[in-house]
């Protein structure tokens, strides 16, 4: 019996018939991939990359976690997904550029914000992941100027520059930038209206992105 859903077999169809570009992949598959820009997004399933930039296959390569969060480097022995997919990118695809992409309405945030959360689990691992950010959570906890939705926009994007620093903790990642062999970026994501905010390098504010019409 396939139990497998229907939905993807009825989008794969669709690629198939529509969207499939039979040269482009099989040259991908001969030649390999070359992206030049890394994008470390959220997973949730509101704010792919691929989609928000109209990007076509081989031209960004993506990692997705809770809260697209970059870890500080820690070479201890342990399991690192983040940090090899990122090792990957920097040292055999030789990136040009880093995107930290965060989105409005993270339940990784959210949850990062209520101090009163339950574990999902007995490993509550969202819990341990979150923590990158505790620091910055509990101070913005205390503002009760804020409003929750504001809240949760300021740690959002706290947590990108949170993470852009991390990445400056890997020591090749310090050195190409320092170098100009390679650039970080910090954006912002709005999924109600669409918006893209960058993250200004030397402020460290976020600015609307204006369309040109």
């Amino acid at each position: 019996m396939q139990n497998f859903p229907s939905s993807l077999l009825n989008g794969y169809r669709n690629f198939m018939s529509g969207h499939f570009e039979r040269e482009r992949y099989r040259s991908l598959a001969e030649e390999g991939q070359s992206p030049k820009t890394l994008v470390i997004a959220c997973s949730d399933s509101r704010s792919a990359p691929e989609t928000i930039f109209d990007a076509g296959p081989g031209e960004l390569f993506v990692i997705r976690n809770v809260a697209n969060m970059v870890p500080p480097y820690e070479p201890d022995g342990q399991l690192h997904a983040t940090s090899s997919a990122l090792e990957f990118a920097v040292l055999a695809l030789n990136v040009t550029d880093i995107v930290v992409l965060g989105h409005g309405r993270c339940g990784g945030v959210k949850a990062a914000l209520d101090p009163n959360a339950e574990p999902l689990s007995p490993g509550n691992f969202i819990g341990h992941w979150m923590s990158l950010v505790k620091s910055a959570a509990k101070q913005i906890q205390s503002n009760e100027v804020m409003t929750p939705g504001e809240r949760q926009t300021a740690l959002e994007r706290v947590s990108i520059r949170n993470s852009l620093t991390n990445l400056r903790s890997f020591p090749e990642i310090r050195r190409r930038e320092t170098e100009g062999q390679l650039q970080l970026h910090g954006a912002w994501f709005d999924i109600s209206t669409g918006e893209l905010w960058v993250m200004d390098s030397a402020s460290g504010d976020f600015g609307r992105q204006e369309l040109q019409v």
